[in-house]
C-alpha cells in the first residue's frame, strides 16, 4: 500500500473533496476546471492555456504511461506544449504508481514534485465534475495534511496572456534549428520561404511545429509587440489563457493589420481576438470546453469534426459585423467555434487543429492558411 498524505480540495462555495497527495506536498489555488479527455496529461499540464487553473481529469486513471523526457529547446519542446507546467494542480480519481511506456523517463509524480505542482487522487471526480457543470467553474484551493493554508486565487482577474507570452521576438526557419533573435529590418528569407508573423498569446508549441513542417519561416513575437511594420506574407494569432479583454493592445494591432488585406488565421484565443478586432464581443462560458471529443460542424455544410479544445471564453455570434460570419459551430451547445470574413482571407478556429493532445481531424486548416500566402 502506497503511503500518501491526505489532501483536501476546497471550492469557493464551501464544498470539500478529500483525497491523497501524489505530487508536490504543498498548497495551491486557482480556477477549478475539468477535462474529459482520456489521454494527454503531459500536453495538458504544459499547455499555457491552463495557466492558473486546477485541472480535474474525468478519466478514472492518471499516470499509467509516465511522462516523456524534456527535449528540443526552451522555445520549442519536442514532447511538451510549453517549457514548464502551467496548471496549478491536477486531480484524478486514481493514480498509477507504476508507469509503463517506451518514451517515459520518469513518473508523473516525480515530474510534479520537481516542478512543485500538487497532485491529488482518491477524489470522486465524477461528483466533482457534476458539481462544476451545475454551478460552473469556480475558484478552489488545495491543502495537504500538516501543511499551510492558502488564499483563493482568481486567474481571470490577471493578464495571463502577458504572463505566458514570449519575452522577445525570435525567428524559426525549421524544426531542429535553433531560433535566432529578430533583427531589424527583417530581410527576405534566404531560402525563399514565406514569412508568417506568429503573435504569441500563450502558444502551444505544436502550432509552431505545424507551421514549420509546412515550409514557412516563423517570426514569433510577444502578445503586445507592434508587428504591423514588419514585412510578412501572413499573420497567425495563437491560443492563450484567460480573459481576452486583457489583450486590447493585440486587438489594436490586428485591426491595423487588417488594412493590409493579407491572410490572417487564429486559434482559440486567436479566434476571440480576431473577432474583437472585427468589432464583435466575447463572454465567459459556464464551465468551458476542455476535451478531445468536442464535435463541431462547418457552417453551411454537413461536415462535422471531432476536435481538441481548451477554452473558457467564447465569441458572441450575434455581435459579428455584417461582413463576417461563423465558420464552425459546436454541436453540443451551439456556441461559436470559428469565424471568417466573407471576402477577405481572414479566418479562425476556436478549437485546436494542431491537437497535441487529441484528434488531428482538423489539421488541414494549417494547409488552408498556407495556400492563402
Amino acid at each position: 500500500m502506497q503511503a500518501s498524505k491526505e489532501a483536501v480540495l476546497t471550492l469557493q462555495d464551501g464544498t470539500t473533496f478529500k483525497g491523497f497527495s501524489f505530487g508536490y506536498d504543498g498548497p495551491a489555488a486557482g480556477e477549478v476546471v475539468f477535462n474529459t479527455a482520456m489521454t494527454g496529461y503531459p500536453e495538458s499540464l504544459t499547455d499555457p492555456s491552463y495557466e492558473g487553473q486546477i485541472l480535474v481529469t474525468t478519466f478514472p486513471q492518471l499516470g499509467n504511461y509516465g511522462v516523456p523526457p524534456a527535449g528540443g529547446t526552451e522555445t520549442l519542446e519536442d514532447h511538451y506544449e510549453g517549457s514548464r507546467i502551467h496548471c496549478r494542480a491536477i486531480i484524478a480519481q486514481d493514480y498509477s504508481f507504476h508507469q509503463s511506456h517506451w518514451l517515459a523517463d520518469r513518473s508523473l509524480a516525480q515530474w510534479l514534485q520537481e516542478e512543485k505542482i500538487p497532485g491529488i487522487y482518491g477524489i470522486d471526480t465524477r461528483a466533482l465534475t457534476k458539481h462544476l457543470r451545475q454551478f460552473g467553474s469556480m475558484l478552489g484551493k488545495i491543502t495537504i495534511e500538516g501543511g499551510e493554508d492558502v488564499d483563493f486565487y482568481d486567474p481571470n482577474a490577471e493578464n495571463l496572456i502577458a504572463l505566458t507570452s514570449c519575452p522577445e521576438p525570435v525567428v524559426y526557419t525549421a524544426i531542429g534549428i535553433k531560433p535566432e533573435p529578430l533583427t531589424l529590418p527583417l530581410a527576405s528569407d534566404a531560402e525563399g520561404r514565406k514569412t508568417v508573423v506568429l503573435v504569441d498569446c500563450g502558444i502551444k508549441h505544436n502550432i509552431i511545429r505545424c507551421l514549420l513542417s509546412r515550409g514557412v519561416r516563423v517570426v514569433r513575437v510577444p502578445w503586445d509587440y507592434d508587428f504591423t511594420a514588419l514585412p510578412y506574407d501572413g499573420l497567425f494569432i495563437s491560443n492563450g489563457p484567460g480573459n481576452p479583454d486583457f489583450a486590447s493592445v493585440t486587438v489594436d494591432h490586428i485591426r491595423k493589420a487588417m488594412e493590409r488585406e493579407q491572410p490572417i488565421c487564429g486559434i482559440c484565443m486567436g479566434n476571440q481576438l480576431l473577432a474583437k478586432a472585427a468589432g464583435a464581443s466575447t463572454y465567459k462560458l459556464k464551465y468551458g470546453h476542455r476535451s478531445h471529443n468536442q464535435p463541431v460542424r462547418q457552417c453551411g455544410t454537413d461536415r462535422c469534426f471531432v476536435t481538441s479544445q481548451n477554452h473558457g471564453f467564447a465569441v458572441d455570434d450575434k455581435s459579428l459585423p455584417q461582413e463576417w460570419e461563423a465558420l464552425f459551430v459546436n454541436m453540443n451547445d451551439g456556441t461559436n467555434e470559428g469565424i471568417r470574413h466573407k471576402s477577405r482571407p481572414y479566418f479562425s478556429a476556436q478549437f485546436h487543429p494542431e491537437a497535441s493532445s487529441g484528434p488531428r481531424d482538423t489539421e488541414f486548416l494549417f494547409d488552408e492558411f498556407i495556400k492563402l500566402l
